[in-house]
């Protein structure tokens, strides 16, 4: 089922998420509601907060600049380990038509737990590691536009806020006969 994805400055994108207690359908469903969702946005990837579930859950597919990964589901993410640095210009799926340069780390491993429940240890580079990095920052109520200039952030705030007016108004307008 493809999920409303929020948009910034949306409040529930600034609250930190809560561990997933276990694994079970409840999560499998939610983790295949979330790749439902973000390639029907045409994403690389997405936090659970993202489409207002408050749970560590993040999916990544970043097969179409790496495409010897696989689309991968992490619940309880925890970066263990970084190295080096790297700038990269990103966008958000709650950000929609935006994006900047943002500052990370160019290596990053990974700990989580799959699907079903086995806990993993994932050494991510290049984009996986830049999505990695972002969407562990969607599960403790950062986005990327907290990263850029407080200048750059307010005219992308009005934007944004634009944005979901015009929304509301199309959802809110009664159907033509």
């Amino acid at each position: 089922m493809v999920r409303e994805i929020l948009i910034w400055p949306d409040p529930v994108l600034k609250q930190k998420a809560k561990p997933v207690a276990k694994v079970d359908d409840s999560t499998r469903t939610l983790v295949k509601d979330m790749f439902e969702t973000m390639y029907s946005a045409e994403g690389v990837g997405l936090a659970a907060p993202q489409v207002g579930v408050l749970q560590r859950v993040i999916v990544l597919d970043t097969t179409h600049s790496q495409p010897e990964l696989k689309p991968i589901a992490m619940i309880n993410p925890e970066i263990i380990a970084m190295e080096g640095d790297t700038t990269y210009n990103e966008g958000c799926l709650s950000i929609p038509g935006e994006a900047a340069d943002v500052d990370r780390a160019a290596v990053v491993t990974v700990k989580f737990l799959d699907p079903d429940g086995q806990e993993q240890t994932l050494r991510c580079d290049g984009l996986l590691s830049i999505a990695v990095q972002h969407e562990t920052d969607h599960l403790n109520g950062t986005v990327f536009v907290d990263h850029i200039s407080s200048l750059k952030r307010e005219f992308i705030r009005k934007r944004m806020k634009r944005l979901k007016t015009s929304r509301e108004r199309e959802v809110s307008a009664p159907a033509s006969p």
